[in-house]
């Protein structure tokens, strides 16, 4: 039976360790050991990959690489799931369990009644409840699965997938108009992530913003222009909490450097969270800042 395996840019887009890591990793520690295909070039079989993904999530949990290198993977396993949960009160724990319904659904690669239990909360809640009460709960649910190594990486793109097709279609089933203030929503290069943009479009449009969605993974020159195109008031980026966190605030000055004065630049989700303050810049560490910042951007004109 043939062994699967992958060359270092599958590894790198597969882990999120870039290529120059795992050859230093290589150099300094022994590991990973690629083999070599038929034109010299590296390549990693499965199962090293599978221990890369598993110590690049408990690097961003805080642990040092060096040590979680020369730990067995039994041992590696063991220290992703001893994560302390605190206690739940009643009402959290009936949430809780609500949401461990829906990514039961998932696990169980029932895409359609995923779908469908969505849909009914959507219709029950509403959809700025939905987006606060159910999507954003959701997805930190499932992070924290991910984190855990209790859920796959299929299982979570088909979560994502099929709640930004919610989202979009929510979005779209809103009324027209004209709209203030018009913003402009993206995220940097290397931050794929784009729920939390649909979640922030959703809310904003409810407000009765105009919203225009780019999409993930802009060019900071091209959001530069796209704000100038549009004539956007504010810029609004996105970044989770997979996002390396020490690289925002420098990437935050850098598109603030080449906005002009009058556009507000805002950045919310996880990644944002206890930042420290950036100069120019209106950090949203949860949904209900942003909506906070849209009132205060309000007054300001008023």
């Amino acid at each position: 039976m043939n062994t699967p395996s992958f060359n270092i840019a599958a590894v790198e887009r597969d882990t999120g360790l870039s290529k120059d890591v795992l050859r230093v990793w290589e150099r300094r520690y022994g590991f990973p050991l690629p083999g070599r295909d038929d034109h010299g070039e590296r390549v990693y079989p499965a199962e090293q990959v599978e221990r890369l993904r598993l110590v690049k999530r408990l690097m961003d949990s805080g642990h040092r690489p060096g040590k979680l290198l020369a730990t067995p993977t039994e041992e590696l396993n063991v220290l992703a799931q001893r994560r302390p949960q605190p206690p739940r009160a009643a009402s959290d724990a009936d949430a809780a369990a609500e949401l461990d319904g829906l990514v039961a659904l998932i696990k169980q690669h029932d895409g359609a009644a995923y779908q469908q239990a969505m849909q009914q909360r959507l219709v029950r809640q509403g959809l700025e409840r939905f987006v606060q009460d159910t999507v954003a709960p959701l997805t930190r649910h499932v992070g924290a699965a991910w984190e855990e190594g209790s859920i796959e990486v299929f299982e979570e793109h088909l979560f994502t997938e099929l709640t930004k097709r919610l989202l979009r279609q929510a979005i779209a089933s809103l009324p027209d108009g004209k709209r203030c203030p018009r913003i402009v929503l993206t995220s940097v290069p290397d931050e794929a992530h784009v729920l939390g943009l649909l979640m922030a479009e959703a809310l904003f449009a409810l407000e009765g913003a105009e919203c225009v969605p780019l999409g993930a993974q802009m060019p900071l020159l091209e959001i530069a222009r796209a704000a100038a195109a549009h004539r956007a008031d504010i810029v609004a980026l996105s970044f989770s909490l997979a996002f390396p966190k020490r690289q925002i605030p420098a990437l935050l000055q850098q598109l603030r450097a080449v906005l002009p004065t009058a556009v507000a630049l805002w950045a919310g989700g996880g990644g944002v969270k206890r930042l420290p303050e950036v100069a120019g810049v209106e950090l949203l560490a949860s949904l209900e800042h942003s909506l906070a910042a849209l009132e205060a951007w309000r007054r300001k004109q008023a």
